[in-house]
């Protein structure tokens, strides 16, 4: 079976037979399968050279969070999927001091649905940098949070990585957690997962309009990716419904009829996760007391 576009590590490993029932074990490759609130996680390290180039992607780990329970409507289901992302985002994470301010970058075209994933996340984000800058006491147990979205470089003129990078320049942020929408191999998984990776990111790679990568080398310090995929290629969408790949659908991109609804609430899912990452003191009740 020819290796179909998708930004998720997990459908690559799957393809290459490393996740799974009958799972092979890949030299550099180590899956890991959990349950944590109730949400099915898979993590994923790569390393060395030989699994880098096998999984076509960069060395580091990659934490697949499967969002079925999300829309199935389970008990609780809102704040346990905040914790869990909150959770293993924290891990992720490098330690940070009292004194350093997480930079959180929304990368898309807030106008496509499809698109929006970034910008919607920054919508339900509690940014803080500003109120410890003009309170220092009475915000003193926050963490220092700053965002931007960046729109794409076709409304800017500007590239993201730079929009970025001149954001880091001026703020010197300890990390930076960067959000965008990602292609899905398989349709099961279209607006129903969450990747969480400490790689960074290319925007546009899946989609074949590949930008400069947002990631350590470039900026300096932990970049921390978080994305959802919206969209699928033609041609593995043909795969797995007729088991015949339809080449001339390759360059076919094709993405949910409620992509608007569900990217709205998994924006919001997002903006809340990171926000208990980044203020493990705070609840969702207070959370959303805090963004109204």
């Amino acid at each position: 079976m020819p290796l179909f576009r998708s930004d998720l590590t997990l459908e690559t490993a799957e393809q290459l037979g490393a996740v799974g029932k009958n799972a092979r074990q890949l030299d550099g490759v180590c899956v890991t399968e959990s349950l944590l609130e109730g949400y099915g996680v898979t993590a994923i390290t790569v390393t060395g050279e030989a699994a880098s180039r096998a999984l076509s992607k960069p060395a580091g780990r990659y934490v697949t969070v499967d969002l079925h329970p999300y829309f199935q409507r389970q008990d609780h289901f809102f704040p346990r999927g905040v914790r869990c992302l909150s959770r293993e985002l924290r891990a992720l994470l490098p330690h940070l001091k009292s004194s350093d301010t997480v930079l959180v970058a929304g990368l898309g075209n807030r106008q496509l649905s499809c698109d929006a994933v970034g910008p919607a996340a920054v919508e339900n984000l509690l940014v803080t940098r500003h109120m410890i800058a003009a309170s220092p006491r009475q915000f003193r147990r926050f963490t220092s949070v700053a965002a931007i979205a960046t729109g794409v470089v076709g409304q800017t003129g500007v590239e993201t990585l730079e929009l970025i990078a001149g954001a880091a320049a001026r703020i010197s942020p300890a990390a930076v957690i960067v959000i965008d929408a990602l292609c899905a191999r398989s349709q099961n998984r279209l607006c129903a997962t969450v990747q969480l990776s400490d790689t960074g990111l290319t925007p546009g790679s899946g989609v074949g309009n590949h930008r400069a990568a947002i990631d350590s080398a470039a900026l300096g310090v932990p970049v921390i990716a978080v994305g959802i995929p919206t969209v699928i290629a033609g041609d593995a969408l043909a795969q797995e419904l007729t088991g015949q790949p339809a080449q001339d659908a390759a360059e076919l991109f094709l993405t949910p009829r409620d992509v608007s609804s569900r990217v709205a609430e998994l924006g919001r899912l997002i903006g809340y996760g990171i926000t208990a990452a980044l203020q493990p003191g705070l609840t969702v009740e207070d959370i959303t007391g805090l963004l109204s």
